[in-house]
């Protein structure tokens, strides 16, 4: 995991529409920047239907919310239609991006090794210093645990 006053990498990846994202467009802006190992999967609907349900609340903050995953664009398109998620779902279909943040790799699935994102989150200042890292995180708390963290949740 990279630590908190770490500068974080930045990137640029295509979102659910297929328009690119980098993380330099959110300069002076908070961001969650989360990683979840597969759209429409139980752990990952419910994490990513958690921060649908405290988005007004997110808002509210100016911290803007970004979800990486390794599944193609059509796929995240398909993922955020069906539960309406308010915020940009990334592609990092490569592993690049998720690698430069600690959160890909080899890891067990149902009794095999297999390559993929790992369930990690960093929230990020508006200078892209690491200002929260989680690791391993609990897809039902997780983003009421973020919002405690940044004061009120």
């Amino acid at each position: 995991m990279l630590d908190p006053g770490q500068q974080a990498p930045d990137f640029e990846l295509p979102d659910q529409d297929g328009e690119p994202v980098s993380l330099s467009d959110y300069r002076g802006q908070r961001v969650v920047l989360y990683f979840y190992p597969r759209a429409d999967t139980p752990g990952c609907t419910t994490e990513a239907c958690s921060f649908r349900d405290r988005w007004g609340d997110y808002e509210d903050r100016d911290v803007a919310v970004l979800g990486v995953s390794d599944d193609p664009v059509s796929d995240l398109a398909d993922f955020a239609a069906e539960y309406d998620l308010p915020f940009r779902l990334l592609s990092d279909e490569d592993g690049a991006v998720s690698s430069a943040y600690d959160s890909y790799g080899e890891k067990n699935v149902f009794g095999n090794v297999v390559d993929g994102v790992f369930r990690n989150t960093y929230v990020i200042d508006g200078d892209a210093e690491i200002a929260y890292a989680y690791e391993g995180v609990d897809p039902e708390d997780h983003a009421d645990e973020i919002l405690a963290d940044l004061g009120g949740a």
